[in-house]
């Protein structure tokens, strides 16, 4: 029989009786890392400093409820026989879809709100967005939650992985594909991407973001058809998957359309008229 080591402890620390876990922990720090990056190219472009962090005080607790709910509906029979559960938010059960939707519709009210072109504050935010991604799949990693199908013990020693990861994918009695890693690795691609666009091009305003989302949803379809733990419609349909040829259609309409109508004629790199507008009335009341 071969020894298989104890899965990780999911409990970062404890106070009291109060658990910390890495899940919560590594959702915390992608955010963080998030904010500094997306803070200091805010200010390249004269945005206020505190910009992000006024605005990450409504899309972090709306984006974790969204990416609740979204899963709970999802798992509903479930969730209805054990409603005490939904709000067991430290379990797992984040879906970075509802995520998503809960953080655009939050930036758009509050770009609307402040006066700042939203296409332009969420190109900036999409590396932030993407390198967040990619730092939170490890705590699924921790729950031992978002893995593919069953592999042998020899198939991830040819991936080159460290034992610590591959002991953490023995799950119920056999190995599994580390579906996290695989997207974290190619979120992680994507950030690289999406910085060296902002470096070296200078694309017409929101395609920055629109680039994160086909780039985000193509390689989460392929990822997700590796996964024995998909929230799903119906028997066969993977919800993740629906949702990311969707986004991935959608994408490539509104850059198309954008240009074939003219809209967002302005490019990345060009100053947001309306912060100038702003700056200047301040400017006037001094």
């Amino acid at each position: 029989m071969l020894f298989h080591a104890q899965p990780l402890d999911p409990v970062a620390f404890e106070i009291g009786a109060l658990s910390i876990q890495w899940y919560g922990i590594l959702i915390v720090l992608g955010a963080a890392i998030g904010y500094i990056i997306a803070t200091r190219e805010a200010k390249k472009h004269g945005y206020p400093d505190d910009l992000f962090a006024d605005l990450l005080i409504w899309a972090i607790p709306i984006s974790i409820i969204s990416a609740r709910l979204y899963y709970v509906i999802f798992q509903f029979d479930y969730y209805a026989e054990n409603p005490a559960q939904i709000i067991a938010i430290w379990e797992g059960g984040l879906a970075i879809h509802g995520g998503l939707i809960g953080a655009v519709i939050t930036g758009i009210v509050f770009a609307k709100r402040r006066g700042y072109s939203f296409w332009k504050l969420a190109d900036i935010a999409a590396p932030s967005i993407i390198l967040g991604q990619a730092i939170g799949r490890w705590g699924n990693f921790m729950n031992q939650e978002a893995y593919g199908g069953e592999v042998s013990r020899g198939f991830l020693e040819n991936l080159l992985l460290p034992d610590w990861i591959i002991d953490q994918m023995f799950i119920e009695g056999a190995y599994h594909h580390p579906t996290f890693l695989y997207e974290s690795i190619w979120n992680v691609l994507g950030f690289a991407l999406l910085i060296f666009i902002l470096r070296r091009m200078n694309l017409r305003r929101g395609n920055v973001f629109l680039a994160y989302v086909i780039w985000y949803s193509f390689g989460r379809f392929f990822i997700e058809g590796m996964r024995t733990d998909s929230l799903m419609i119906g028997d066969f349909l993977q919800t993740a998957q629906m949702i990311s040829v969707v986004l991935i259609a959608g994408a490539i309409f509104l850059m198309v359309y954008h240009r074939k109508k003219g809209i967002m004629e302005a490019r990345y790199w060009d100053k947001d008229e309306k912060l100038i507008q702003k700056n200047k009335k301040k400017k006037k009341k001094k």
